[in-house]
């Protein structure tokens, strides 16, 4: 299977300015093509990665990646992204966000070796000493208010008014694509379906001012089986930094996702191969309660952001914190990230002399002495996963895991954090 059947098997292309033309050249040629990240944030997330990951796929299949990091059209804002104007940041943080986006973009493409070696450029580059007079001359020109205003993402805003700051952006991108072009020979761009108005803008530069064809790839915006936008849940997206979203939430993420998703989300998010998926869905089909299918897509893409040891220690903080392991085995984040904030917490001082009876009701885990004793009695009190039935146990310094929280647990699933305080 050529390349870009390939993306379109996996669910990748929603639109192409001339499939057929875009197809031979793919399947006959090592073309050059890039893809644009705006700053707006200092980590990409699940979103970006559906994109990085097509990079990735057309990289190994031959062709040249260009990731365009958008250190000036950072500063601007893109109106396709929501239906208000973007907070405009400080020329600094757009730059070190930059720097950090560019980190994260190395994980994933081969920077190194080969004629067909990624390349990162920053389009703060040709804007920087670029006149206003001379970008209105050489590139404005060649755009009819007209255009600009057919595009989907401008028509939506006009209603309730856009900056003429953001009205230009789409003139900046097709300008981007020409540079490209002529710098390093890039025919071919790809972005997100909300992306199309500012991605045919390129094509329409690249025809009017150089006479040459360019083409656009767009991938559907990635939701789940409900409509709602992948990756992102109560307004949180799912970071690819690790300090923004840990190994362990984003495996729990894909452990989670709904079954009707995750078939989908392996053509997507995987390098499995196409006959693989087919034989883990048949599996899947057959036994959905083993949930094969999410846990192959949490091993694939937490391995594949964070690396073999991220997933594995993933995996072990899970069956730790829910199937009754010795909480010593973790360290005290571990244990923090992995309840997050579904247990409760009772703080404690440090040299504050308790027993278990004393913790149990201060702490609220049960209501009364009595009923403490009955617990402990039973066998139903858990201290960091094990069991505790001395009635006069106090807890001590080697109750505290890192020195810094002890985990009581009640019962199969009640669990409450106590943390100390000097």
């Amino acid at each position: 299977m050529n390349i870009f059947d390939e993306l379109k098997a996996r669910g990748l292309i929603f639109q192409t300015t001339d499939e057929k033309t875009l197809k031979k050249a793919l399947t006959e040629e090592s073309v050059s093509f890039y893809v644009g990240y705006d700053p707006t944030a200092d980590s990409l997330h699940l979103g970006n990665l559906v994109l990085i990951l097509t990079m990735k796929r057309l990289q190994e299949a031959g062709h040249k990646p260009y990731a365009l990091v958008g250190g000036a059209t950072g500063l601007i804002g893109d109106p396709s992204f929501k239906d208000d104007e973007r907070s405009l940041q400080t020329k600094e943080t757009v730059l070190n966000w930059s720097r950090k986006i560019k980190s994260q973009l190395e994980r994933f493409l081969n920077f190194d070796s080969g004629d067909n070696k990624a390349e990162m450029t920053n389009n703060y580059i040709w804007f920087e000493n670029l006149s206003f007079i001379d970008f209105l001359r050489d590139v404005g020109k060649h755009f009819t208010i007209n255009y600009m205003i057919s595009k989907e993402s401008v028509k939506k805003r006009m209603e309730t008014g856009i900056s003429y700051t953001e009205f230009a952006y789409q003139i900046m991108q097709g300008y981007d694509f020409y540079e490209l072009n002529q710098r390093h020979n890039v025919t071919l761009q790809l972005g997100g379906s909300d992306q199309w108005g500012n991605m045919t803008a390129g094509t329409e530069l690249l025809r009017r001012k150089a006479d040459q064809s360019g083409h656009v790839i767009t991938l559907p915006l990635i939701t789940d089986s409900a409509g709602k936008k992948f990756g992102k849940s109560e307004g949180n997206a799912i970071w690819l930094d690790a300090e923004k979203t840990s190994p362990y939430e984003m495996y729990q993420f894909w452990l989670n996702v709904d079954d009707a998703d995750a078939v989908k989300m392996l053509k997507i998010f995987t390098f499995l191969s196409l006959d693989e998926i087919a034989h883990i869905e048949k599996e899947f089909i057959q036994a959905p309660h083993q949930r094969l299918a999410q846990k192959t897509l949490a091993k694939e893409v937490v391995t594949l952001v964070h690396g073999s040891a991220a997933f594995e220690k993933s995996v072990k903080i899970t069956e730790v914190l829910f199937g009754g392991g010795d909480l010593r085995q973790l360290d005290a984040a571990s244990i923090i990230t992995g309840f997050g904030n579904d247990v409760a917490r009772y703080q404690a001082q440090t040299n504050e002399d308790m027993t278990l009876i004393e913790l149990l009701v201060n702490s609220g885990i049960v209501q009364s002495k009595r009923q403490a004793r009955e617990d402990v009695a039973n066998g139903a009190i858990y201290i960091n996963g094990e069991r505790i039935q001395d009635l006069e146990y106090v807890l001590s310094d080697n109750d505290k895991i890192d020195n810094q929280l002890t985990v009581i647990r009640r019962g199969k699933k009640k669990n409450t954090i106590i943390t100390y305080e000097n």
